[in-house]
């Protein structure tokens, strides 16, 4: 009894373990582990005023993400996917500029691990993008995915899911576009529509029904707002969208893109 206590504790007292970061940018997948990258030649230490996951300053052993993306031009298309299924969706431009807003990838080591994002929860690890100077740019928080596993190059969005396009007839200035491509950056990271989509965290927002039509138009807004006002859920996962990350038009531009798609079922 004593010996098998002895084994759990020592699988329990057992540190983060390293593990592998896969790119995928079309030329054959390549595969880094954590050791290389901590040692890669243009990794440092770097401060985060304001970490959007942690909610506070934070510091980091971290390197550029340009670094890792050989190949890559300004005007293609990226897609980080996180351990969750979390697929954040984004222009390659911002990932590869030099600044002022800068993208990094934070290694953990395994020596010296993260804190847990809540009790009984994992870290951020084991890799994270993170951004210094992220306003300069309008970074949003959707761009800073956490538990990062892989990095792919892919057609964009609207190439690859014609199912989530608005109708074709709208003008350009419609709020339904825009609320398409905030859409994008905002919800498809966890949310599918009209099952297109690559990410399996949260439910599909159009099949079969869509929220602007069992939600009054008052509590959507409220639910997007913040979630857990509307119903207390411990295990919840949807952050709210405040106003410094969707202005009150961008979020009207949103619903109106969600209620235009609730007659575009396939």
């Amino acid at each position: 009894m004593r010996r098998c206590l002895a084994l759990l504790l020592s699988f329990i007292c057992l540190p983060a373990v390293a593990a592998q970061l896969t790119l995928d940018l079309g030329d054959g997948a390549r595969h880094w582990q954590t050791e290389a990258l901590l040692a890669h030649p243009q990794a440092q230490d770097i401060s985060i005023a304001q970490d959007v996951t942690y909610k506070r300053p934070m510091r980091y052993r971290a390197v550029p993400v340009s670094a890792l993306l050989q190949g890559v031009n300004e005007g293609e298309h990226l897609q980080a996917v996180a351990l969750d299924g979390f697929a954040a969706e984004m222009p390659a431009g911002p990932l590869l500029q030099a600044g002022p807003a800068r993208a990094w990838l934070a290694i953990e080591d395994p020596a010296h691990p993260w804190p847990a994002l809540g009790k009984g929860k994992p870290s951020a690890g084991p890799f994270y993008l993170v951004w210094t100077e992220p306003q300069a740019s309008g970074i949003r928080p959707e761009q800073w995915p956490f538990q990062v596993a892989s990095i792919r190059r892919l057609a964009t969005v609207a190439e690859r899911f014609p199912a989530l396009l608005p109708a074709a007839g709208l003008a350009e200035d419609d709020p339904v576009r825009l609320g398409f491509a905030l859409f994008q950056q905002n919800c498809l990271a966890c949310h599918r529509l009209n099952g297109a989509g690559d990410a399996q965290l949260g439910p599909d927002l159009n099949v079969p029904h869509n929220p602007t039509e069992y939600f009054q138009p008052g509590y959507l807004r409220r639910f997007i707002r913040d979630p857990q006002s509307l119903r207390h859920w411990p295990q919840a996962k949807m952050p709210g969208f405040g106003e410094q990350v969707l202005s009150d038009a961008e979020l009207d531009a949103v619903i109106a893109y969600l209620g235009h798609m609730a007659a575009r079922r396939p």
